[in-house]
């Protein structure tokens, strides 16, 4: 049997299954489409099977397809790791990473600690902003790997989840809503997504009263009975009330390490693999939130 699965062929289905089809892998990996096309139709031959389902309207693949998707995955990762554990040369370059403060101040401290001692000549520069400006700089090329909160509906196929939470709707036992006047919301800032979703669903409506970039903040005025607010389950306390049934079910939110599908090179692909084994053999790595000051 002289058949083989060429890597940039994998890569090319892996994108296609991020990107949701041929034009928008093509766009992304920098090449033709009649050229990523070429790519899974030598996949197809090598296995005799049809990948990619080509029916409008239905699914992006054939069950052989996803299966595929499943082991291409795999096979990536390994294939990348093996060049990065047993290349002759140590691993160099620079890896442009964008956090959350939240996640700034979790076990990925630690983790980036331990990855810059593994690999002396990877440098790692980080920036740290809310979740939808890291999602930016990730989207235009500024960065090579975010970690960052997104809701659980937006995870794509090729992140590495890091944890998953709920979102609550709470105010202070004592406090008195009245929606017949705009509701007094507690906001992160206006790049907070919380907030976007929070008044773009629902027909109540709420006036912004307070803004402050910090979990710690937003829990005092809570408390103090300034408005509602939405915050993770981890930074729900006892002392607060949470609000079932009046205002729309908020979305699951996750914690994702995800990697700028061109910047994808063997530092960033060796830094997303020191994550994921920290996320499989550590609990603590899960709860970020809780020594975090900051949410979103």
């Amino acid at each position: 049997m002289n058949e083989r699965l060429e890597i940039d062929a994998l890569r090319a289905l892996l994108a296609i299954s991020t990107h949701g089809g041929v034009t928008r892998a093509a766009e992304h990996l920098s090449l033709s489409q009649s050229a990523v096309s070429h790519k899974i139709r030598r996949l197809e031959l090598a296995l005799d099977c049809s990948l990619l389902a080509r029916r409008a309207g239905g699914p992006l693949f054939t069950e052989a397809g996803q299966r595929l998707c499943n082991y291409a995955r795999r096979i990536t990762e390994l294939h990348d790791e093996a060049l990065s554990s047993l290349g002759k040369k140590p691993l160099t370059g620079t890896i442009r990473l964008g956090m959350t403060e939240d996640t700034a101040t979790s076990d990925i401290a630690r983790i980036l600690g331990r990855f810059t001692r593994l690999y002396p000549e990877i440098h790692v520069r980080t920036r740290t902003s809310q979740s939808l400006n890291v999602q930016a700089w990730l989207k235009v090329g500024e960065l090579d790997v975010a970690v960052m909160q997104i809701f659980r509906q937006d995870v794509l196929p090729d992140d590495l989840i890091l944890f998953e939470d709920t979102l609550h709707w709470v105010k202070a036992p004592e406090f008195r809503l009245d929606l017949s006047s705009p509701v007094p919301f507690l906001s992160f800032d206006s790049q907070c997504f919380y907030r976007q979703w929070g008044m773009g669903n629902g027909p109540h409506r709420f006036d912004t009263i307070l803004e402050c970039p910090s979990a710690a903040g937003i829990q005092s005025a809570v408390r103090s009975g300034l408005g509602v607010a939405l915050l993770n389950g981890l930074h729900v306390t006892p002392d607060m009330e949470v609000i079932d049934d009046l205002f729309p079910a908020p979305p699951r939110i996750v914690f994702v390490a995800r990697t700028h599908l061109k910047r994808r090179n063997q530092a960033s692909a060796a830094l997303i693999q020191e994550i994921r084994k920290e996320v499989e053999t550590t609990w603590p790595l899960s709860r970020m939130g809780q020594v975090s000051s900051s949410r979103d």
